[in-house]
C-alpha cells in the first residue's frame, strides 16, 4: 500500500472498512487531489468479515482503488473487523497517525448507519481527532489537531450539512468502487453468495444517492457531509 513516513496530508480519510471511502466520499477526495491537495485513506480494518471475498482480493482492491484515485497515501491499521471499540488502545493508534501526517481535515465515517461498525468508527475516530491535540498524551510525536473533522453519508440517509459537488469526477468515483470487483455490480451465477451491496442494484441505489445530493445544489452528482461544529465563512461569495 502507499506508505510515506514524512508526508504531510491536507486530507487524511479513516475508514472502517476497505471501500467505504470509495462508496461515500472518493468524488470529494478526487476533486481535491485534483486541485493539489495531498490526500490519504487509513483503513481501519481488513473488511475479513465480509461475505464475499478475503483479505487479499480486497487489499489489491483497495491498491487499485487508490491508484485510480491517485492518492497520495494509503494504510490499513488492522483493527478487528466487527470488534473494534472505542477504547484507548484504538484511540492511541489514531492519534499517531494524526500527529505523522498533521491532516488540516479528517473525514470519517457516518455518525449512525446499517453497519455499527460506522458509528463506532465515526466516535472513535471524533474522539481521537480531539485527543491527539493534548500535548500531555505522549506518542514522542508532536501534538496536532485537525482543524475539521466532518462525517460522509453511507447507507442511510442523514441530512448533510453541505454537499460537494463531485459531477466532473463521478466516472472517477464509479472506476474506484467498481474496483472491488468482489464486493459490486457482481455477476449472477458467480462462485460466491449475493449479498445486500454487491447486486447491480446497489450500485444504481449508489448513483441514486449521488444524483439526489446533487439536485440538492444545483449539480448533477453530490456528496453529502455532516459535521458536529458549526461551519464559518468568510464571505457569502464562497456559498454555492
Amino acid at each position: 500500500m502507499l506508505q510515506h513516513a514524512k508526508m504531510k496530508l491536507d486530507i487524511l480519510v479513516f475508514a472502517a472498512h476497505p471501500d467505504d471511502a470509495e462508496l461515500s466520499c472518493s468524488g470529494t477526495l478526487a476533486l481535491h487531489i485534483a486541485q493539489g491537495s495531498k490526500v490519504g485513506i487509513i483503513d481501519l480494518t481488513q473488511g475479513e468479515l465480509g461475505t464475499r471475498g478475503n483479505i487479499q482480493t480486497r487489499q489489491k482492491e483497495a491498491e487499485k482503488a487508490s491508484q485510480i484515485l491517485g492518492l497520495h497515501l494509503r494504510e490499513n491499521l488492522g483493527f478487528a473487523d466487527g470488534f473494534f471499540r472505542n477504547d484507548k488502545e484504538h484511540q492511541l493508534a489514531i492519534i499517531h497517525k494524526i500527529r505523522q501526517y498533521k491532516p488540516k481535515i479528517v473525514l470519517t465515517n457516518a455518525i449512525t448507519d446499517r453497519h455499527p461498525d460506522h458509528a463506532r468508527a465515526a466516535e472513535l475516530v471524533r474522539d481521537a481527532c480531539f485527543l491527539a491535540g493534548l500535548r500531555k498524551i505522549e506518542t514522542f510525536q508532536e501534538a496536532h489537531r485537525p482543524d475539521f473533522v466532518y462525517h460522509f453519508i453511507q447507507d442511510r440517509y442523514i441530512q448533510p450539512t453541505f454537499v460537494v459537488d463531485i459531477t466532473d469526477f463521478w466516472e472517477i468515483k464509479k472506476q474506484a468502487i467498481l474496483a472491488y470487483t468482489t464486493q459490486f455490480n457482481a455477476p449472477k451465477g458467480d462462485s460466491e453468495p449475493q449479498t445486500y451491496i454487491s447486486t447491480p442494484e446497489f450500485f444504481d441505489f449508489i448513483e441514486a444517492r449521488a444524483k439526489e445530493f446533487g439536485h440538492q445544489i444545483g449539480a448533477i452528482y453530490g456528496e453529502g457531509f455532516t459535521t458536529s461544529r458549526m461551519i464559518g465563512v468568510n464571505s457569502l461569495w464562497h456559498l454555492r
